[in-house]
C-alpha cells in the first residue's frame, strides 16, 4: 500500500513539473488556462494523498508557554 502510494505521489509530482515547464513556454491562452487547471488539480491531489499516506501523528499546542517539565529542565 505505501509502495503505491509512494508511486503515486511520484506521478503527481512529475505531472506539476511538467505542467509548470510548460507554463514556462508560448502557449495559447486557452492551452495556459487548461495547464493552469490542470496544475491545480494535480496539486490539490498530491496534497491530499501526502496527508492521507503521512498523517500528523501529534499537534502542537496551542500556548506559546512550554509545558512545566521543559521549563523545569531549562
Amino acid at each position: 500500500m505505501l509502495d503505491e502510494d509512494f508511486a503515486r505521489i511520484r506521478a503527481h509530482r512529475n505531472n506539476i513539473h511538467r505542467y509548470r515547464r510548460l507554463l514556462k513556454t508560448r502557449l495559447s491562452d486557452l492551452e495556459r488556462q487548461f495547464i493552469e487547471r490542470r496544475l491545480s488539480e494535480k496539486q490539490t491531489a498530491l496534497e491530499a494523498l501526502a496527508s492521507k499516506a503521512f498523517p500528523v501523528a501529534f499537534s502542537l499546542p496551542k500556548s506559546s508557554t512550554p509545558p512545566a517539565r521543559a521549563r523545569a529542565a531549562q
